[in-house]
């Protein structure tokens, strides 16, 4: 009994908490981008990522280790690289977020369409509002109830995903995920490490994870390795799966592609697990983020609030409505930078040279393919 207790303390509620964190709405894009550049690229795509974000993550273990607790990234970025490294991290998290939400309006909104216009009919901008007012309700009053019911809505989401690979056997055909090939232009063929290091980041969750370790960090560097490994698997079978019951005809947020593919309730039951998934990690993020820009940057409630809702509904009435360039833009230049600086941390504390300038190289290239790819 013992034993269970203390493989369920040290590694199991460790690594869920570290894949349940990573895992949000980018990897609802893989399967479009992977029938977009062909399977066997987006393989390979998938391989060196993964790498370079269990090598970050490894580098960050080191840090935090090194560090005193109770710290969060500007935290560790202040201690290691002074106010002005801060101050860069804060306003990278901050924008990051921003752009997550906006993200998840953009799915969530899009999933309730999918689910609901065909029986109350409606638009995209109609369904869009209504998530739009349930999240600024829930984050303006700060109703904690809702928010930790996340768990459970990725819970419903695996389930239904579950329930869609086993009614999709009979559709699901060899040819569709191998007869993709690259359809797009030579200048796409980057377009998976966006999408990519936006789904596997989780570096912002380590100090988190480290706490919960406390008397035995020593685990940390194998709860991180299972937990980024793992979430990867899980993202290239579900890949897979959409990719093969939906090939070519693919949408970029892979559930609402799924008609004729599934059974209709299985449909709906996607939609309506993936509408709540992003509606409870919306409300999430957008409590942290309000609750940020109060107590680190003093700004006052009302404000804050207005800040985190507002500012992503604002860019979707703009017309900022493509979900692959947004999260491709957070991931590869937002979270790229929050790289870049983990990796000058890692210098601080004698890192070597042979690791920090080449993954530094990767990560000021992809800044710019990203700010590149997001302007066209």
């Amino acid at each position: 009994m013992n034993m269970s207790r203390e493989l369920f303390k040290s590694y199991i509620l460790p690594i869920a908490v570290f894949s349940g964190g990573m895992i949000g709405v980018g990897f609802l894009s893989l399967p479009y981008i992977a029938s977009q550049v062909g399977i066997w690229w987006m393989i390979f795509c998938f391989a060196v990522i993964t790498a370079l974000v269990v090598g970050i993550n490894l580098i960050f273990c080191k840090l935090t280790i090194k560090t005193p607790d109770f710290k969060r990234l500007p935290g560790f970025a202040g201690f290691y690289l002074g106010k002005w490294a801060k101050a860069v991290m804060m306003v990278s998290i901050i924008l990051g977020t921003l752009g997550v939400l906006l993200a998840y309006l953009l799915v969530g909104g899009d999933f309730l369409k999918s689910a609901f216009a065909p029986v109350f009919s409606g638009n995209l901008l109609t369904y869009a509002l209504i998530y739009f007012v349930i999240v600024s309700i829930v984050i303006y009053f700060d109703i904690k109830i809702i928010s930790r019911t996340e768990f459970w809505v990725l819970l419903l989401i695996l389930l239904a995903i579950f329930c869609v690979l086993l009614s999709g056997i009979p559709n699901l055909k060899l040819s569709n995920i191998f007869n993709s090939n690259f359809k797009s232009p030579i200048s796409n063929l980057f377009l998976p490490y966006g999408a990519l290091l936006f789904s596997l980041w989780g570096a912002g969750l380590m100090p988190e994870v480290e706490e919960m370790l406390r008397g035995q960090k020593a685990k940390l560097k194998k709860v991180v390795i299972i937990s980024t490994i793992g979430t990867a698997v899980f993202y290239f079978l579900f890949m897979v799966l959409i990719l093969g019951l939906t090939g070519n005809n693919t949408s970029p947020t892979a559930l609402d592609g799924l008609t004729g593919a599934v059974p209709a309730p299985v449909v709906a039951l996607s939609l309506l697990a993936g509408a709540l998934a992003t509606l409870a990690a919306f409300i999430t993020q957008g409590i942290v983020l309000k609750k940020t820009l109060m107590f680190d940057l003093k700004i006052k409630h009302w404000q804050a609030f207005v800040m985190t809702c507002f500012t992503p509904m604002v860019f979707f009435l703009l017309g900022v409505k493509s979900f692959i360039p947004i999260i491709s833009l957070v991931g590869g230049a937002l979270l790229g930078l929050n790289g870049i600086l983990i990796l000058l941390m890692y210098k601080k504390i004698g890192g070597k040279k042979i690791i920090i300038y080449p993954l530094s190289l990767i990560f000021i290239l992809g800044i710019i393919y990203e700010l590149i790819y997001f302007a066209k």
